[in-house]
């Protein structure tokens, strides 16, 4: 583990696992580089030095007040590269971190960046002044603000599959994920829930020059499949993208192994 030092005085907390072809995690709001552990030790235990970190604002990293918007986040990612001299990486991005992804590949050039996964992301985003957007956006801050503790009670069932009753994950797991998100500051929470609410990638997908892979649950309640993975396929040209049938937003817990599985067809070529 190490403390990533940033240019305005903060500092991101990294994961840096294995050695070998570099992979970047990024993790999904409102979560921590813990929700990708045991990917992560899949890919370093195949030979991938895998390396994640908490956003700023989340898990062990810093609370500013400042940075949350994609410009902010894609800088931190650079960042993150440039201090673990990273070259020749594969980004993975989950959920809001494909934002990320996007938004590091168009605003730097795509620079030590080889490959680019986005997983049930939300990519290609929403036009500007988008009222749906904008109208999910307040319904979110709301909930939040008036409590949060008790609007993640309810999000992560939604989140990993909906039906508490036929619930795919342990009752632990929905625990751990309500603890990650509640280790946020305030702050962060609404400021990057506005972040992906609100932001157009559509100008980020020519920067997609790379080998990229889509992978999106036809049954993602958080971010649905029509309106991101297939649209961003249309985008990215080139793309591949798999759909697994019936899989909700937390993929990486319920359809772990198959995504692992995935993930490394993808690294070997």
């Amino acid at each position: 583990m190490a403390q990533i030092q940033l240019p305005d005085g903060g500092s991101l907390y990294l994961k840096d696992w294995g050695s070998g072809p570099a992979v970047v995690l990024m993790a999904g709001w409102p979560l921590s580089a813990d929700s990708w552990d045991e990917l992560a030790l899949a890919l370093a235990g195949a030979g991938f030095r895998t390396l994640a970190y908490d956003r700023r604002g989340f898990g062990r990293s810093s609370q500013p007040w400042d940075g949350y918007d994609y410009d902010g986040l894609a800088d931190d990612l650079a960042t993150v590269l440039q201090r673990t001299e990273v070259s020749d990486a594969t980004l993975v991005g989950f959920s809001m971190g494909g934002g990320e992804v996007a938004r590091y590949l168009s605003r730097h050039a795509g620079r030590s960046v080889a490959r680019a996964a986005l997983i049930a992301s939300v990519v290609p985003g929403r036009p500007p002044g988008d009222a749906e957007g904008l109208a999910k956006y307040a319904r979110l801050s709301g909930q939040l603000i008036a409590d949060r503790a008790h609007f993640f009670g309810g999000f992560f069932d939604d989140f990993f599959g909906g039906d508490a009753a036929t619930q795919p994950v342990s009752a632990e797991r929905l625990d751990w994920a309500r603890q990650q998100a509640m280790q946020a500051s305030l702050r962060a929470t609404l400021a990057c829930a506005h972040a992906f609410c609100t932001t157009d990638f559509r100008p980020d997908l020519a920067a997609f020059t790379m080998p990229t892979l889509i992978v999106h649950g036809t049954a993602d309640r958080t971010v649905p499949i029509a309106g991101s993975a297939r649209a961003a396929h249309e985008g990215i040209k080139g793309s591949t993208l798999i759909e697994y049938e019936g899989a909700p937003h937390g993929l990486f817990a319920t359809h772990g192994e198959r995504l692992v599985a995935d993930l490394l067809r993808f690294l070997a070529h």
